[in-house]
């Protein structure tokens, strides 16, 4: 680390660990809250952040079918917030390594890389059903690090485990004395996370996306896991949306935002660690918040038009009721082979391949493989709004 950045900084303090030409500077960040000003225009942005939020939160509310929405914006988050991480997987690739057709794709990404982003999915999915039982905690923290590590390249890294060793931050090939960024050693990493979980329990002065631009920013610079922390990080922060009853269903997330803009977010996490930029980062979460419920908002509203478009077109066509299902049943699956409608709808084969080819002559369907059998079918209007 460049320890002149550090000298000054009111969010933690450089400490020297290790002896001899095995010392290093490490940093510890303070226990939450910071001494932040609610100045004129962080009241501002909170405000049209706090709108755009209750505006989604509405829209959530008022949806007679949630899963239209929550299952495709799960997935979405899953793509984005593992691609920061460095996969290449897409979303259409998901789906595929759903339905167990990934390699009927063209140009399908190394199967490792789907399913890193598969267990995000199931993680995700997890902490929404485990919430309903257990305090968003340390512990919950270490079972989604379970799941999200199970069977693939970190799963070296103790999945489920807090890090035993010490951990950096930086370029590629650097070493911990020439890290960007060295979080708190284990023995500090376990009193700053033991201080962590009571602010997660604590009531604060601070408006409730304030704290969680504090927590996501703890939590990483805490870093406890050896491997997917940023991951943890962001999926900590939809699951707070929901346990705080700011959002009813899992529908804002900010891997879109960050992955966008990503160069500000890392330089953003690092500054406030070098010199308390509290502000800067609070200001940027928030807009981030704001850009991304105004987003979930326009893509929920599209998908449900385009449902009831499909539905008039289908009853004009007077097609089947099995039509009529599997219609609706891509805005939680839109990649689809007929083995699949076979399993799901309990129809015959040839039902199934009748049913699909009528979709796919309406237009809303669309053959991905080019093949005469072993077919993939892929709604793509709902991917274009999903992705």
């Amino acid at each position: 680390m460049n320890l002149t950045h550090f000298q000054n900084s009111s969010s933690g303090q450089l400490l020297q660990f290790g002896i001899g030409e095995a010392a290093y500077w490490a940093f510890i960040p303070n226990s939450l809250p910071p001494p932040l000003q609610l100045d004129a225009e962080l009241v501002r942005v909170l405000s049209d952040a706090d709108r755009a939020l209750g505006e989604l939160a509405g829209l959530g509310r008022a949806t007679p079918n949630p899963q239209l929405l929550v299952g495709p914006f799960i997935r979405r988050e899953a793509v984005l917030s593992s691609r920061i991480e460095g996969t290449q997987a897409s979303l259409a690739d998901l789906y595929a390594y759903e339905a167990g057709q990934l390699s009927g794709l063209k140009a399908a990404p190394p199967e490792s890389d789907v399913r890193e982003v598969h267990n995000y999915v199931r993680a995700m999915e997890y902490g929404l059903e485990r919430v309903k039982a257990l305090p968003i905690s340390l512990r919950l923290l270490r079972e989604l690090h379970q799941w999200l590590m199970e069977g693939v390249r970190g799963e070296r890294a103790t999945p489920g485990e807090f890090r035993r060793s010490q951990n950096w931050i930086g370029r590629p090939g650097c070493t911990l004395n020439n890290a960007t960024y060295v979080p708190p050693p284990v023995n500090k990493m376990h009193e700053a996370l033991d201080a962590f979980e009571k602010y997660l329990h604590a009531g604060n002065e601070y408006p409730p996306l304030v704290r969680l631009a504090f927590i996501h920013y703890q939590f990483e610079a805490i870093h406890p896991f050896l491997d997917g922390n940023g991951r943890i990080g962001r999926l900590l922060i939809s699951l707070l949306l929901m346990h705080w009853n700011l959002l009813p269903l899992p529908l804002l997330y900010l891997s879109a935002f960050f992955e966008r803009h990503r160069e500000d977010y890392y330089d953003l996490l690092l500054a406030v660690s070098e010199r308390g930029a509290w502000r800067e980062w609070a200001l940027y979460f928030l807009r981030g918040v704001e850009e991304q419920a105004q987003s979930a908002s326009s893509k929920a509203r599209q998908l449900q038009d385009l449902q009831l478009k499909w539905r008039e077109q289908l009853q004009r066509a007077r097609v089947s009721g099995l039509a009529f299902g599997i219609a609706d049943f891509l805005f939680q699956v839109p990649i689809l082979s007929a083995r699949e409608v076979q399993d799901r709808f309990k129809v015959s084969h040839p039902a199934a391949v009748q049913a699909m080819q009528r979709l796919e002559k309406m237009g809303i369907l669309q053959e991905a493989t080019g093949k005469p059998r072993n077919r993939i079918y892929i709604a793509s209007a709902i991917m274009q709004i999903v992705e």
